[in-house]
């Protein structure tokens, strides 16, 4: 039997171009290891100028692309470049490049290997990079396994520490648990619909030709199956009992990279599947599943910011209060998700991502090497004798509770108008209700978030204070987020408008992928 090797190919759709800041940052992790491997131990220092200068090509890859998004696919539908993918991959990126910025004087100060640490996040950036692009289940699932055997890895890289090695303990142990959610449950849409890609799904869902009679339950099995895989890596409740845990005794760095660029990319490919895979307007089959999916979430939604918030009055410890903290704002941005507005999460996790980044950075400084001190009450008095670092900070927790004129404050404005907008529009009253909680844990959150400013700035100087010694990359950093925080506040609309996809509804996005 002959195959015809050229029509397969034609078949395929291989267009190099769709993949190339994946491929970018893989090849960057690879001379990396080769870096660490190969050389001596003052050319090691050369890795992170390599992992910076590949995250950046990545990034410019992202921009060649930019303009050329419109809902494409590419070999086989596996991968598609559109707008949704391009604004998640640049908040990945960009999450990756601050990581490794601030990893430059942190591995220095706790002495650690150089050359596996930049590794692992250019090969958790490659991995988030494909979660971001995928349209197809098998692609989804490649992206999500690279992604968090990396983070797995980050999370334990401190060796010494009993801490970390408990907290990369725990989150592979449950990363495993919920992977099998995930996978069984891909499997059971594969065996309803006959098909792994997510267009091809949501066509079989919108004609009603199931594979089998009684399909549609293994379906919603399925696809509520999937839903418990994701929620566990997004830190949803009741999926986020892992997250203090493993924040905690993770390396600050690592604590504020996990928090952002592997949880944008896992939200883009969230996304995608229950937007599109899984939504069919005017088909009694897509109907149902979106109904049923939609009160499914819109309940997570409000479980997940009012634990999160209300939890986090409690802590004691920095790391902690930002860890339900962060389990909040998933809550936050999954009302964005309900809307099918893309752009708005999109806004909502680079708000988010910077601000989150820029506070670990100020953390790390204060916590010392081997994170001796991220209690609360270690930051007393900090305010004056570190007024650089502690006003950033400061400024970082006013923008997570939402005050003007800062990011955060724009970023659930524009996620909260865009629920009660699409409110409006369908005539549902659950959106509205949904605001209303967001509004209302957004007042609550405002305590948890200011009691740390107070301390530094209100309490007595706490002994044993040591002035942290603030290097030029992490000074880098702490400028890119702080200005970024006050740009998005002040002058939104420019990244909103690059975010914002040429289809913008559920119904345009699906005919755009026919």
């Amino acid at each position: 039997m002959q195959v015809d090797t050229s029509s397969l190919l034609n078949s395929l759709n291989l267009d190099y171009r769709a993949i190339l800041p994946e491929t970018i940052a893989a090849v960057t992790g690879v001379v990396c290891m080769l870096t660490d491997a190969l050389f001596s131990k003052n050319a090691r220092k050369a890795c992170s100028t390599v992992a910076i200068i590949g995250l950046v090509l990545t990034l410019l890859s992202l921009f060649w692309l930019w303009p050329s998004a419109s809902a494409t696919n590419a070999y086989g539908g596996m991968v598609v470049n559109d707008q949704l993918r391009l604004s998640f991959s640049f908040i990945t990126v960009l999450a990756s490049l601050v990581a490794v910025l601030l990893a430059i004087q942190f591995v220095r100060d706790e002495g650690l290997p150089q050359g596996e640490f930049f590794t692992l996040i250019l090969f958790a950036t490659a991995g988030g990079l494909l979660l971001c692009a995928a349209n197809d289940l098998v692609t989804i699932f490649l992206g999500l396994e690279i992604a968090s055997i990396t983070t797995y890895v980050l999370a334990g890289y401190r060796r010494g520490d009993a801490r970390a090695a408990e907290s990369s303990l725990k989150y592979f142990l449950l990363g495993a648990f919920s992977t099998a959610f995930l996978l069984y449950g891909m499997a059971l849409v594969y065996g309803a619909t006959g098909k792994t890609n997510l267009t091809a799904i949501q066509q079989v869902i919108a004609s009603d030709t199931l594979a089998f009679e009684g399909a549609r339950g293994v379906l919603l099995v399925g696809a509520a199956m999937l839903l418990v895989g994701f929620g566990f890596k997004i830190a949803s409740a009741p999926f986020h009992l892992w997250t203090p845990d493993v924040y905690e005794g993770a390396p600050t760095l690592v604590t504020g990279f996990m928090a952002t660029g592997p949880k944008a990319a896992v939200f883009a490919a969230f996304l995608r599947v229950f937007t599109i895979g899984f939504t069919a307007p005017g088909a009694a089959l897509g109907d149902g599943l979106h109904h049923t999916w939609f009160t499914t979430l819109a309940v997570i939604a409000v479980l997940t910011m009012t634990i999160g918030n209300v939890i986090a009055i409690a802590q004691k410890n920095i790391k902690r209060l930002l860890a339900y903290s962060s389990i909040a704002h998933a809550g936050y941005a999954l009302l964005g998700f309900l809307t099918g507005e893309f752009a708005s999460v999109a806004f909502y996790m680079l708000t988010y991502t910077l601000m989150t980044l820029g506070a670990f950075a100020v953390i790390q400084m204060f916590a010392r090497p081997g994170d001796e001190k991220t209690e609360i009450n270690d930051l007393a008095g900090i305010g004056f004798e570190s007024p650089g670092l502690s006003f950033s900070l400061a400024i970082f927790l006013l923008s997570m509770a939402g005050v003007p004129p800062m990011a955060g404050f724009i970023g659930k404005f524009f996620l909260f108008k865009s629920a009660w907008d699409a409110s409006n529009q369908s005539g549902s009253g659950i959106l509205k209700w949904l605001v209303v909680a967001a509004v209302l844990n957004s007042i609550v959150s405002v305590y948890y978030y200011l009691y740390p400013i107070v301390v530094m700035f209100f309490r007595p100087l706490a002994p044993g204070y040591r002035k942290p010694q603030v290097g030029f990359a992490v000074t880098a950093v702490l400028l890119l987020t702080l200005l970024g925080t006050f740009y998005l506040g002040l002058l939104p609309n420019r990244v909103l408008n690059a975010f914002n996809m040429p289809v913008k509804t559920v119904q345009q996005a699906q005919a755009a992928l026919k």
